[in-house]
């Protein structure tokens, strides 16, 4: 589905769900067109970003002003802890993949946060043409893989997670954006995305809320709940996996730990 900027679905109006599968969508739509200004690595990278967060600020203060906003490449207002709402946005997840045509392995990330939880959430990957969000979720499939498989980033791949495999009889799956990873267990590519590395709210506010809405399991790697909307926004590590894995990947992180 092809959204123009200016003009959300009547329903967005009134359906948090709605605008964020749009806003994410639009936002896509715009770094795929940065992407085919023939700009090549930092130049596109940087282009990217601006280009994806300045037309979300936008959107939010035109159809959401009444509520803050934590974005990756804004400044962080810390008004937005005493605030009812806050959108939490990535607007280029995957940054270095995005630089890498024709790679799709990138997202941007919107997700709202209201009375301590994640309420809405999309995540649009727009070099496949898909949004996936909490309005409708993702339906997952049973597992098509005889062995688990665990995604990891591409470029920094935690070393724990090597054991984890081992222990597991997992295969791990490289890729980028943290975004994509998590929906890579909802698009049974993967069956569990574990991470210790050290990311951010932005970083998996949006694919987190997504996740949770298809019935995956998610938390820190401890099995304790992931917390949004916190005066330090570092969120240094998750799960995101099938239920039937979680209680297996907690108490291996519990015995072994993440060094």
């Amino acid at each position: 589905m092809t959204f123009e900027p200016g003009t959300p679905p009547a329903e967005a109006a009134t359906d948090d769900h709605v605008l964020a599968t749009w806003l994410a969508t639009v936002a896509g739509e715009r770094l795929l067109e940065v992407r085919g200004e023939g700009l090549e690595g930092k130049e596109l990278k940087d282009a990217g970003d601006v280009a994806a967060h300045d037309l979300l600020m936008a959107l939010i203060a035109e159809h959401r002003p009444d509520d803050a906003v934590l974005s990756e490449e804004g400044k962080d207002d810390k008004a937005r802890l005493a605030a009812d709402r806050v959108w939490i946005v990535d607007p280029l997840d995957g940054t270095r993949e995005f630089s890498e045509p024709p790679r799709d392995d990138w997202a941007v990330h919107v997700a709202l946060w209201q009375g301590g939880e994640l309420v809405a959430g999309a995540v649009a990957q727009p070099a496949l043409g898909e949004t996936f969000n909490t309005g409708q979720p993702p339906a997952v499939p049973p597992s098509t893989s005889s062995r688990p498989r665990i995604a990891v980033s591409r470029s920094r791949p935690p070393a724990f997670v090597n054991a984890l495999a081992e222990e597991l009889d997992a295969e791990l799956v490289p890729m980028g954006s943290a975004g994509v990873k998590v929906l890579s267990v909802a698009r049974d590519i993967t069956d569990a995305y574990v991470h210790a590395g050290g990311q951010y709210e932005w970083d998996s506010a949006a694919p987190v809320a997504v996740a949770a809405a298809a019935g995956l399991f998610t938390s820190r790697v401890d099995g304790t709940p992931l917390r949004y909307n916190q005066d330090d926004v570092y969120l240094p590590d998750l799960i995101v996996c099938r239920p039937e894995l979680a209680e297996r990947i907690v108490e291996f992180v519990k015995r072994h730990g993440t060094d």
